[in-house]
């Protein structure tokens, strides 16, 4: 893995966890490095899993990575308030 591909991971996971947020409603003042970071893992999680079931992953993998970040959004926005509401 090199400087490039790391780069590619954090814009891809940026525009990913920019959707996932925009998706997910009352976010709960997340931080946006909070949410760089779920964008991140949720575009490896989602490709992997959409290259898991589909052979060929044309668009599908966005979309798997976009549900899988909106997923860990919602999880963490969910975390956060519990937290601070206690």
């Amino acid at each position: 893995m090199d400087i490039g591909t790391i780069v590619l991971y954090i814009v891809i996971g940026l525009v990913v966890g920019v959707l996932a947020r925009m998706v997910i409603p009352n976010t709960g003042g997340m931080s946006w490095v909070l949410t760089i970071v779920l964008g991140i893992v949720g575009a490896l999680v989602g490709g992997w899993l959409a290259g898991a079931v589909w052979p060929d992953t044309e668009g599908v993998d966005w979309i798997a990575s976009i549900l899988v970040a909106a997923i860990l959004v919602f999880i963490a926005s969910r975390m956060g308030t519990a937290r601070t509401t206690t």
